[in-house]
């Protein structure tokens, strides 16, 4: 079983199972999955270099859409130039911190550096955006309903699964936000 992320001498640590951690590199793997952009035939080498991408689009997918979103809710000319001038390296960004997490799963006990932590809590936070528009939660009321599923025998659909993952990568995601502030207290 998962050990909360603490601070401590050695940093921020945690311990996850071996189940647990392939667990969250499939779901690194899938958040990755979707956010790589698709390689494009003739596509200006500069452009790309500096990260503009003059082909990109609202996403269809709504979770993508949340890991994306429109920066301006009533313009959406204005939402559609900022995501060809930014999309490219928010994706980077996205993908990097995944990746980076995904390195720390090779080892039973978690040793995280502050940069480390910050890319944790970036992919895990990925995937909780994912996870949630999957179990479309809008409100705290479905929030509440997504964390009466405690118990994994009782997981009979892909519905029930997916809300004890969330709640999975909630209470993980948690542990290290607290560990994160911990880090920054003076010490006495």
């Amino acid at each position: 079983m998962a050990k909360a992320f603490k601070y401590g001498r050695k940093g921020i640590t945690g311990q996850l199972e071996p189940a647990e951690r392939e667990l969250l590199r499939s779901l690194f793997d899938d958040v990755i999955s979707m956010l790589e952009p698709d390689m494009r035939v003739n596509e200006d080498p500069l452009a790309a270099l500096v990260g503009l991408d003059m082909q990109a689009r609202e996403p269809t997918d709504r979770a993508l859409r949340r890991l994306l979103p429109n920066v301006m809710k009533n313009d959406a000319e204005a939402s559609l130039e900022f995501r060809r001038l930014t999309e490219r390296s928010l994706r980077e960004s996205k993908v990097g911190a995944l990746k980076a997490a995904a390195l720390g799963l090779d080892k039973d006990e978690l040793v995280l550096t502050p940069a480390d932590a910050r890319h944790w809590s970036t992919a895990l936070n990925d995937v909780r955006l994912v996870l949630a528009e999957r179990l479309d939660i809008r409100d705290d009321a479905d929030a509440g309903h997504v964390h009466l599923m405690q118990d994994w025998s009782q997981a009979e659909d892909v519905e029930s699964y997916l809300a004890l993952v969330y709640n999975f990568t909630t209470w993980l995601q948690e542990s290290l936000v607290q560990a994160m502030l911990h880090s920054l207290e003076p010490r006495r």
